[in-house]
């Protein structure tokens, strides 16, 4: 799923695209992709974008009279710009949004439709989407620390939750806990006041540099190579690659469709954390630490 970086790049782009052009067409052909459009969507035929923002990890669209196009691309949704006179692939297209600059096209892998637009009227039904999370980069120590400490959970839930935590998902934690030095099991109120410091300058550098790196590859050209799994990243995708600081095979734990991905040498004390899968099918032959790792 597009993060905070991404979505950031994306926003950036399509605002020295889109903003201020008029929509000429507006074609939608996903039968799944549309959740809301009170009033009709139409109804920005003719219009002007006036904003283009992120909201968490969606991208939003800005037309007169408070009326907002909200597009959330979820795990496998894509955002792709097309120049004037150029051929627009209509059947992989979720929707296509036609101005003089070029058309804004969306497209969504696999067969599970978890895509979604929303077209709304009025700040207070945009706010409903917005599930409340602490922008972090907009934020100082305090701030993170009292949201962090709101409730007791793992360093990963409470990261990738966007009601405590905006734009954070699955690939950026890793990122943040294996910079910070912290286990992604560790538990959020049980943190030093030196350990929650440390997160919150984890969270801030990772985030920064991350969208600094995607800005340069970017160039002046549309973001289309949005991907959960870079070769820069330190874990994130890298389970039996050697860590980039000590060498150690990253680690990984899997629940529920989801992968964590660590280094044991560096976030865990040289533990192995129990992935629910094999742990369960090993029993007694599960490695419990690097070095019994090692020997098997």
């Amino acid at each position: 799923m597009p993060e905070l970086p991404d979505i950031t790049v994306y926003v950036e782009a399509l605002e020295s695209r889109l903003l201020k052009q008029t929509v000429n067409k507006l074609i939608i052909t996903s039968h799944f992709l549309m959740r809301t459009a009170v009033p009709d969507v139409q109804e920005i035929v003719g219009e002007p974008i006036i904003s283009v923002h992120r909201l968490g990890k969606r991208v939003v669209l800005g037309f007169p009279r408070q009326r907002w196009f909200v597009l959330h691309l979820m795990i496998a949704g894509r955002l792709h710009w097309y120049k004037p006179g150029a051929k627009v692939p209509l059947k992989s297209s979720l929707f296509q949004l036609h101005t003089d600059a070029g058309v804004l096209t969306m497209t969504e892998a696999g067969s599970k439709k978890r895509a979604s637009l929303h077209f709304l009227e009025g700040d207070a039904a945009l706010s409903e989407l917005n599930p409340g999370g602490l922008e972090i980069l907009d934020s100082n120590l305090a701030e993170f620390s009292t949201r962090l400490t709101l409730s007791n959970h793992t360093l990963k839930r409470v990261l990738t939750s966007p009601s405590i935590f905006s734009g954070i998902g699955n690939a950026y934690s890793d990122e943040i806990l294996h910079h910070a030095r912290l286990s992604p099991i560790s538990m959020s109120q049980k943190l030093t006041p030196e350990q929650i410091k440390s997160l919150y300058e984890s969270c801030v550098s990772v985030l920064k540099n991350s969208t600094k790196s995607l800005r340069l590859k970017t160039g002046e050209s549309f973001p289309e190579k949005v991907t959960a799994f870079r070769e820069s990243m330190s874990v994130h995708g890298r389970y039996g690659k050697d860590c980039p600081v000590c060498s150690t095979q990253v680690q990984r734990i899997r629940y529920v469709g989801r992968e964590t991905n660590y280094c044991p040498r560096c976030q865990t004390n040289g533990k192995l954390l129990a992935d629910r899968a094999l742990s369960r099918l090993l029993k007694s032959d599960w490695p419990r630490t690097i070095e019994e790792l090692e020997k098997k």
